[in-house]
């Protein structure tokens, strides 16, 4: 039987003294700042009756492991013996990884920018060593060995103790075993504090610019204090271009989708509708791809999404999704083009267009709600684990091609036809956004508390105002009372607003998430 290698940690014996993380450090180089193995240390209850735990955390080299099936170039992939390791070499940087893992595990290191995290010190464990932080542990509370063996020390004890785990309910199966885990350590938000403090700091940087403080002390069911005394590395991987692409994004594959739509239905509009269409459709994706690129740590290794690619990924997906409705929309806005300065004749143009509008509705549907599944695989954000969220993106990639269609209306005088459609796929999508929006992503009852909170922050907190001043009176109200005027002047500025808007509403879905701790 292969083997499958694991930690157990007994927290009877712990410490609290660190030898793990110093040792871990000095063997795997890893720099200041940044951890593989950390000990979280929280103190409970009130003085005289008080109690000190402490809690060895690292990668929990799941058996089901999240961050190796959203990482596009399989940078990070799981070993035939259970150790989930990672190929520095191959990564680009997209942070997806860190989303993905619901423990806080991995990091960024600010020496490669590349993703890195415990690898189980595999380069001694495949010469017959134990790794580095075993070793070195003066109460030997910290064990690693084969899981699969009935007869390791390692077999032995999980059998013998009762053992928890972190997260279960994330189905990872993590082989990260604790005897006499402490709950206040094993579930990140048991203080009851949001965001996290430290007992001996007043000032903790989330990254981005995010910064908290003094020490907010929180009571717990038991009316016992509780302070986290120390811990890592929980970081914000995502900031502004990941919200700003959601947004061209929608622009791009709405306005496409709903002009092929439009001419499969029967709805015939000039070539020079065609020509400006697909020029702005070709210009957000080109924006979009350009976002998706500035937010990687090594941008000069974004095509190893195509050229090592992990097809589970659907970043992986995604980049095809987007380079082939691009690709058809170019051909599209070639023929057009072609034809109308008399390069092409305007029988081949006619002949092409209904195979390129019957490729381009499947791509640009594609490309709207892939990322809905890329962030149903960030299984360390919770509120993104919504079934709504293929449909709400879809909802507003219509929204924003009815806004664009609206903004052309008004330079150059549509179609009545095409006039209707832009107007009745802005007012239904605003329509059907916010019902989606307050009743459902924000409004519904979440299954998790780490969801709870990033939806709080969202409604009551840190980003209500991007939430309700943006996403709701600026992105909703605002459009629909101008649309409402019937001036065509009005509804462009309207579809302004909303694009405005939906940056405000995807501002605070993808920061707030990233704000709860996951260690």
């Amino acid at each position: 039987m292969t083997a499958q290698y694991g930690f157990l940690i007994d927290n009877s014996k712990c410490i609290g003294c660190h030898a793990c993380s110093t040792a871990c450090k000095s063997e795997n180089e890893v720099p200041l700042g940044v951890y593989r193995t950390w000990v979280k240390t929280t103190e409970t209850g009130r003085y005289p009756d008080t109690q000190r735990h402490f809690q060895v955390t690292r990668c929990n080299h799941c058996s089901d492991p999240p961050c190796v099936r959203i990482c596009p170039t399989s940078s990070m992939y799981q070993r035939p013996d259970g150790i989930v390791e990672f190929d520095k070499d191959a990564c680009i940087g997209c942070k997806a990884c860190m989303q993905a893992c619901p423990y806080d595990a991995i990091y960024l290191d600010p020496e490669t920018h590349t993703a890195a995290k415990c690898h189980y010190c595999s380069h001694r464990t495949d010469i017959g060593l134990e790794p580095a932080c075993v070793v070195v542990c003066p109460e030997h509370a910290i064990v690693s060995g084969d899981l699969n063996d009935p007869g390791s020390e390692i077999s032995r004890l999980v059998a013998k103790h009762p053992v928890t785990v972190r997260k279960p309910e994330q189905g990872t199966r993590p082989k990260l075993f604790y005897i006499e885990g402490s709950k206040v350590n094993l579930v990140p938000t048991e203080t009851a504090r949001t965001p996290p403090t430290f007992a001996h700091a007043d000032v903790l940087s989330l990254g981005g610019g995010v910064q908290v403080g003094p020490a907010q002390i929180g009571g717990t069911r038991a009316e016992h204090m509780a302070q986290v005394g120390y811990n890592a590395q929980h970081r914000v991987p995502w900031h502004w271009p990941v919200p700003a692409y959601l947004v061209t994004k929608g622009i791009g594959s709405g306005i496409l989708g709903l002009l092929a739509t439009a001419w499969l239905l029967g709805a015939p509009f000039s070539s020079s509708v065609a020509i400006v269409g697909t020029l702005l459709g070709l210009v957000m994706l080109g924006v979009t791809t350009g976002l998706l690129v500035l937010d990687l740590e090594q941008p000069q290794r974004f095509l190893y999404i195509l050229t090592r690619p992990n097809w589970r990924s659907w970043l992986t997906r995604g980049a095809v999704f987007l380079i082939g409705l691009s690709a058809v929309a170019g051909a599209w806005f070639a023929t057009e083009a072609g034809a109308a300065l008399g390069l092409l004749p305007d029988t081949f143009a006619a002949a092409t267009r209904t195979p390129l509008m019957l490729l381009t509705v499947p791509l640009a549907v594609g490309s709207a709600v892939y990322t809905a599944f890329l962030f149903g695989q960030a299984e360390g954000r919770d509120l993104w684990q919504s079934p709504l969220l293929p449909g709400h993106l879809a909802i507003q990639a219509t929204t924003m091609g009815g806004a664009a269609l609206l903004l052309m209306d008004a330079a150059m005088d549509l179609p009545a036809a095409l006039t209707t459609l832009a107007q009745v796929a802005f007012g239904a999508g605003l329509l059907a956004d916010a019902f989606v929006t307050l009743l459902g992503e924000v409004g519904m009852r979440h299954a998790s508390d780490v969801a709870v909170r990033a939806a709080r922050s969202m409604r009551s907190g840190r980003y209500a105002r991007w939430f309700w001043g943006g996403g709701v009176v600026l992105g909703h109200l605002v459009p629909l009372t101008l649309l409402a005027t019937g001036n065509v002047a009005a509804a462009a500025v309207g579809a302004v607003a909303a694009i405005a808007g939906l940056y405000c509403y995807e501002h605070a879905f993808v920061m707030a998430p990233q704000e709860i701790p996951n260690s």
